[in-house]
């Protein structure tokens, strides 16, 4: 699957990670208000970065997309992660858009921004027909951010990993529409 790095919006670039972004992702990783959603574990800040960091290697090299850092052109700072990944919502695949700030960066649009930048790569590159968003149903900033990227809430009991959550979706038509 057709899968680059280097995109870039108007405060963000992105690059595919590296292992030598562990110690980035440890502040991330350490933060139990930003990892609550996650479902990751009881792990330390610096395991758990070495298990995203590895899961997300992983899915590179089996060509199931994955998320890429997002770094501030103005800092040059890593701020989180986003991307597209391959899913498996209710037995079926899907593209998603997944996204994942440091608390620091929260509420500087840098969520919705990368979300649009990855939502028109899926679509500019044909790599989906539509693009999902899967929630947490109490992850209400998430909510948000999905609503911004022109996504609409689809299936409010989504079956995703053995849990039920919120499914968000836009298609490449609702897109094309944002655009005019």
């Amino acid at each position: 699957m057709l899968y680059r790095d280097q995109l870039e919006s108007l405060r963000l670039v992105t690059r595919f990670v590296t292992m030598e972004d562990v110690p980035a992702w440890v502040e991330y990783c350490g933060d139990p208000v930003a990892t609550k959603f996650t479902g990751i574990g009881d792990m330390s800040g610096e395991e758990m970065a070495q298990v995203v960091m590895d899961f997300t290697l992983k899915r590179y090299e089996e060509g199931r997309l994955g998320l890429q850092a997002l770094i501030s052109k103005e800092t040059g700072a890593i701020i989180g992660k986003c991307g597209l990944l391959l899913q498996e919502v209710n037995g079926e695949p899907e593209i998603e858009i997944g996204y994942h700030l440091i608390r620091k960066y929260w509420g500087k649009g840098y969520a919705t921004e990368a979300a649009q930048m990855f939502r028109n790569y899926a679509f500019e590159n044909d790599i989906a027909d539509s693009v999902v968003s899967i929630i947490d149903p109490l992850n209400i900033q998430s909510q948000q951010v999905a609503l911004r990227n022109g996504m609409k809430l689809v299936d409010a009991k989504a079956i995703f990993r053995d849990e039920l959550y919120y499914l968000y979706r836009i298609t490449r038509e609702e897109w094309e529409s944002l655009a005019k």
